[in-house]
């Protein structure tokens, strides 16, 4: 029996996506930019594709929609084009819970003399609107907060920190690669000026991004070359996956509302079964969470007794039974290092080290819940040492 419970960090593409990249790798091959009929076709499958991703976030126009290699490189946009439509260094508010590719690129900038303040978060990973007005300062220029964190699945209250930010002036950008697909995106309700897409998150293939810009929002771009997308993001289109993009987006836009409610009671369905397992602490925010994700760190009392077993371990043993899963911290060059989103939350390094993450998609069944949280338990009870009775 095979479950894969990973959607968060890839989905298998939908059978109409393929279809989709099929026919453009076979008969719509063109670049878009060519003047003759080929160009023509490639073109108008590379303005459909963006009509698509724009009508699922409800941009007001489709040149608002920039495409890119994937969600990084649309974070990386919009955090180093505005940065560097500035001569000298500014002030940059972030998250304590920033994906990597928010995180990394802020850091780059206070080596160029940026100053950077990250908010903090309470236990459930969520951000008081408070702390971010209190943070402004007359440099400030860019705000961004993740709209739904991949690692605990806590949502952010976009719409209120977006408010704040334009009440002073300031640009907003939010990372929505988790959200798309799983909650409605209104990027008129929310008031964002630059919000960040993902194809491989959404069930369409890895390799295709999209940056929503508002219209009057300057960027300079990170590549330069033939000025494709608006001048914004040099280089020919991948075309099969921008078009299998824009088929992705108008399915999920379809399936939204029925998808959301369905996962959402699987999860709670998971969190449920494993609510009295006293093994497993939940993380993030029960409320305001993302519909499809469930996470946990090992318990203090587990750790005590299996000492050295973290969130890699459970991963790897829930494979030999067949069933994917996440480790909820990063692992680089062999060596587990605690997540910076529990250390944000309050957790030791050690507990940091024992998070996981599972998380629920289009394939995913009430039999395929049941099955993980006993095959879940019964590995946990396994890891742990037999009681010594004493004669």
């Amino acid at each position: 029996m095979q479950i894969y419970l990973d959607y968060s960090a890839t989905t298998p593409p939908h059978l109409d996506v393929m279809a989709k990249v099929h026919q453009v790798m076979t008969q719509q091959w063109g670049n878009p930019s060519s003047l003759h009929t080929w160009g023509g076709r490639a073109a108008t499958v590379l303005e459909t594709a963006r009509m698509q991703v724009a009508s699922l976030i409800n941009a007001d126009h489709p040149e608002s929609i920039i495409f890119t290699s994937g969600g990084t490189e649309s974070d990386s946009l919009a955090i180093m084009g505005v940065a560097r439509t500035y001569a000298t260094p500014q002030h940059l508010i972030i998250s304590s819970v920033e994906h990597s590719a928010i995180a990394e690129a802020a850091k780059l900038l206070e080596q160029w003399g940026w100053q950077v303040t990250r908010l903090p978060v309470n236990r459930q990973g969520r951000i008081n609107p408070l702390d971010l007005q209190a943070a402004i300062q007359p440099n400030t220029i860019l705000i961004s907060i993740i709209y739904g964190q991949s690692e605990i699945g806590t949502l952010q209250p976009i719409e209120k920190l977006a408010q704040i930010a334009h009440s002073h002036g300031i640009l907003f950008h939010t990372d929505a690669v988790q959200v798309a697909g799983r909650i409605p995106i209104d990027v008129q309700q929310l008031g964002v000026d630059l919000l960040s897409l993902s194809a491989h998150k959404i069930y369409g293939i890895q390799g295709a991004g999209a940056l929503y810009v508002r219209n009057g929002v300057n960027l300079v771009p990170l590549l330069n070359g033939g000025g494709q997308e608006l001048k914004l993001r040099s280089g020919t289109q991948a075309l099969p996956a921008i078009a299998g993009f824009g088929v992705a987006a108008e399915l999920a836009a379809q399936e939204l509302t029925s998808e959301a409610m369905r996962l959402r009671g699987l999860r709670d369905r998971l969190f449920d079964l494993l609510a009295d397992y006293p093994y497993l602490i939940p993380t993030g925010d029960r409320l305001y969470r993302l519909p499809h994700h469930v996470s946990f760190i090992l318990s203090e009392f587990f750790a005590a007794k299996t000492q050295n077993v973290t969130g890699k371990t459970i991963v790897r043993q829930l494979n030999l039974a067949g069933i994917g899963i996440s480790a909820g911290s990063a692992c680089h060059s062999g060596k587990l290092n605690p997540s910076p989103v529990l250390l944000a939350m309050g957790y030791s390094e050690a507990a940091a080290k024992r998070g996981i993450r599972l998380t629920l998609g289009k394939d995913t069944t009430e039999a395929d819940i049941d099955w993980t949280a006993m095959v879940l338990q019964q590995v946990l009870d396994r890891l742990m040492p037999p009681l010594v009775t004493i004669q």
